[in-house]
């Protein structure tokens, strides 16, 4: 019989992401030996790409309303227990700016680099032991803990963090080693799909907006259905005509909720009174382009009304229901993405570790106790706007403070 392994390690996480490395900070301060190990030869490098480079790291607004689960109930205790204003509180002890740009999102003034060495000296003051790039090729129950099989030989301890994030931007090496890992051991993963991408589209619907790239204007998007997995959504954003199709927070926001076969409805006015913008008697003699001039780009407006079949034609002299008929198109333009841009493109994975194998009290594993998911490899999606940022760190606080 070959001799045991001596754990060395009371918790070992794998994954040093934003979820990863905040675990392991707190963990080591609270008094735990913490070993931490990533595959990549950078680590952090998600955090460092966000936000522009600029980390957009948490809203100040966010709330579980905020996020996307066949669970909604599931992230509140960790939301209620760790909040957006005791990140904060870290992030000022820290001396770092930042500053609120939009809706509550808080950015670093000095980069997103400033947020990755926070984490590391968080991990440092808690001696921390960082390896990488480590690979760990297997992860499997043994006596009263768990063995990790590694590229760097084997390792054995009695609770093990998994905080490998999800499948978006493979090429700063995301990968699915969260999922399978679960899948290996008999738990249940929600179907993946990018989440927070541009759409794309193929239909003659959208001909209209190809020489419109780079125009950028609010408008207010729905996607998704009421009685399927996630539910609908309804944003007020900015949206952004792409030469592959529509971008812009607007389409971000409604990637997450559409599903493929389904429509978008958009409403390019975003929510005006067009009964004023389009009153008969203030056109008397002008277009429809011309009034909406004055509230869309002129070359918007244009294509709109040649779209919607009332370019050649003067406002006050149409009748009634075509006048009508072209207000309800304008303001719920309906269209079918023909996918999206996919994992190269998005900003998180939408699905994962589904929230019924795990204790919303600690994150660990109902059926496998030691062993805890955290972080974007969870079931939970936020919105954008560095609510996905505050989930990593709310759950990695929840997994810390129940293993101490």
């Amino acid at each position: 019989m070959a001799p045991q392994l001596l754990s060395q390690w009371d918790v070992v996480v794998v994954g040093a992401g934003a979820a990863g490395l905040f675990c392991a900070g707190i963990l080591g301060q609270r008094g735990r030996r913490v070993l931490v190990l990533d595959h990549a030869r950078r680590i952090g490098e998600k955090i460092r790409i966000s936000g522009g480079g600029r980390c957009n790291f948490t809203n100040l607004h966010t709330t579980h309303h905020s996020f996307l689960s066949l669970d909604p109930d599931f992230p509140v205790p960790a939301l209620r227990r760790f909040t957006s204003a005791h990140f904060v509180r870290l992030v000022r002890s820290h001396r770092i700016g930042y500053h609120e740009k939009h809706r509550g999102q808080l950015f670093a003034d000095e980069g997103s680099g400033c947020i990755v060495d926070m984490l590391l000296q968080e991990c440092a003051a808690g001696q921390v032991d960082i390896r990488y790039p480590v690979q760990v090729m297997g992860l499997r129950p043994e006596h009263a803990g768990w063995h990790l099989e590694t590229s760097t030989g084997p390792v054995i301890a009695p609770a093990v963090v998994v905080a490998t994030g999800g499948l978006p931007v493979p090429a700063i090496g995301a990968s699915g080693w969260a999922l399978d890992t679960a899948v290996s051991l008999g738990m249940t993963v929600t179907p993946v799909r990018p989440g927070l991408v541009p759409l794309s589209f193929t239909s003659e619907e959208t001909r209209f907006l190809l020489d419109l790239s780079g125009i950028s204007i609010p408008v207010s998007i729905r996607a998704g259905t009421d009685r399927e997995r996630y539910g609908s959504c309804a944003f007020d954003e900015d949206l952004l005509i792409t030469h592959k199709g529509l971008s812009g927070p607007a389409v971000l926001q409604a990637s997450s909720y559409w599903q493929e076969g389904e429509f978008i409805s958009i409403d390019w006015t975003c929510g005006a009174s067009l009964d004023q913008i389009l009153d008969e008697r203030k056109l008397a003699g002008r277009s429809a382009a011309a009034a909406l001039a004055g509230m869309l780009p002129a070359r918007l407006a244009e294509a709109l009304v040649a779209a919607g079949g009332v370019s050649q034609r003067r406002w006050a002299e149409m009748p009634g229901r075509d006048r009508n008929a072209f207000k309800s198109w304008l303001q719920g333009w309906r269209v079918r993405p023909a996918g999206t841009l996919g994992w190269k493109k998005a900003e998180v994975m939408v699905g994962g570790v589904s929230t019924s194998e795990l204790d919303s009290r600690t994150m660990q594993s109902r059926r496998h106790p030691g062993l805890y998911f955290i972080g974007e490899c969870v079931d939970v999606t936020g919105h954008l706007g560095g609510h996905n940022f505050q989930w990593a760190w709310a759950s990695a606080h929840q997994c810390a403070m129940s293993l101490t």
